[in-house]
């Protein structure tokens, strides 16, 4: 088993809390690991998956800026999620993994964040593992495989999409479940698939984390501006919620990357965040009703979020490139989390062939 101990880097509003463990008494190190969490959760949701790997490899799981014990630096929106990789870029620089290749985990925004710092350093990088990772078109907002935007400004998307109730129940400090946008309420119907229920300390430890979220325009959710296309708002430039918006996050230039490294992508079937078919996808929730005024299919579908993940990927298979794609039945949002051995196996077994081919 992998001890993890917290280290940090920097002070203030800069601080990052990075949780390190293994490498193992002596000899040779193993793989060096970084495994990225997702909105709304912390390094403490990687923390069990982290301990479970070999005790060789030596891993580092950060929390990223504005999450868990780092500090609230703002979020550049108008970067996309740059912030994050930049987050991962001082993690990976400061000597707390062997000085070799990394293979990157990322869960939800997490998936992008690791997508992005590959763009940006595809030589430090030896595999990616996307654990329901966010479309590389962002979230909400554009049709299509090719990510097409619906809308020049991103109308739908960023901050103003934030359910404002859940913002205040963060702000509350609400544990309850009366809600069902209460961060307890997220945890047991969306980032796991029902009837599946953790157990109750680790729930507990999940929603104190999402409960430590830092909030406000430059961090979570985020600002945003009117629009006069449907629904009525369009992204501002800062906080969590608008690097994910379209019209500044587009990583598919990936396809790049995953023609030259292998990729594991892992989903569950049952993922109700990222999906084809989201009900936290504004255009979905437009086409059934919840939202009034919805211009119809041709101009405002839901996101084929899944799709379009796929056909980046079969680009860089059309460059030489290969990926595997590992859907789980039964599964939510949280592949590590709801069938974490079945995880394990499969994520070591890809690491140690990965690592096998760099020579």
């Amino acid at each position: 088993m992998t001890i993890l101990e917290s280290r940090y880097l920097g002070e203030g509003e800069g601080r990052l809390h990075v949780l390190t463990g293994g490498g193992g008494p002596g000899g040779e190190p193993g793989p060096a690991v970084c495994l990225v969490h997702g909105n709304l959760s912390t390094a403490r949701f990687f923390a069990a998956t982290a301990e479970s790997l070999p005790p060789s490899w030596r891993v580092a799981v950060p929390d990223l800026r504005g999450f868990g014990l780092s500090g609230p630096a703002p979020v550049d929106a108008t970067r996309g999620v740059r912030d994050y990789a930049g987050d991962l870029d001082r993690v990976l620089s400061a000597g707390l993994l062997p000085d070799r290749p990394v293979h990157l985990a990322g869960w939800s925004l997490g998936g992008g964040a690791v997508m992005q710092y590959a763009i940006d350093h595809p030589g430090r990088v030896a595999s990616v593992t996307l654990i329901a990772p966010v479309s590389p078109f962002g979230y909400s907002g554009t049709k299509g495989a090719d990510g097409t935007l619906c809308y020049e400004d991103g109308a739908g998307t960023g901050a103003g999409a934030i359910n404002p109730e859940l913002v205040s129940r963060i702000r509350d400090k609400d544990w309850g479940d009366e809600s069902p946008v209460s961060p307890r309420s997220l945890v047991r119907t969306l980032y796991v698939r029902p009837p599946l229920r953790l157990q109750a300390d680790v729930e507990d430890l999940f929603v104190g984390e999402i409960l430590a979220t830092a909030l406000g325009e430059g961090n979570y959710p985020g600002d945003s501006r009117p629009s006069p296309n449907w629904p009525g708002s369009a992204p501002g430039t800062r906080g969590v919620a608008n690097s994910l918006s379209p019209i500044y996050c587009d990583l598919s230039g990936f396809a790049r990357v995953a023609a030259h490294r292998p990729v594991l992508w892992v989903r569950g079937d049952s993922d109700q965040i990222v999906s084809d078919a989201s009900p936290l996808d504004i255009g979905y929730l437009g086409s059934i009703g919840v939202i009034p005024g919805w211009p119809g299919e041709q101009e405002y579908p839901a996101q084929p979020m899944v799709s379009q993940t796929r056909a980046v990927l079969q680009q860089a298979v059309a460059m030489g490139g290969t990926f595997t794609e590992e859907v789980f039945a039964d599964c939510g949002h949280s592949p590590h989390l709801e069938q974490p051995d079945r995880f394990r196996e499969l994520f070591t077994g890809f690491v140690t062939s990965a690592e096998a081919a760099l020579g």
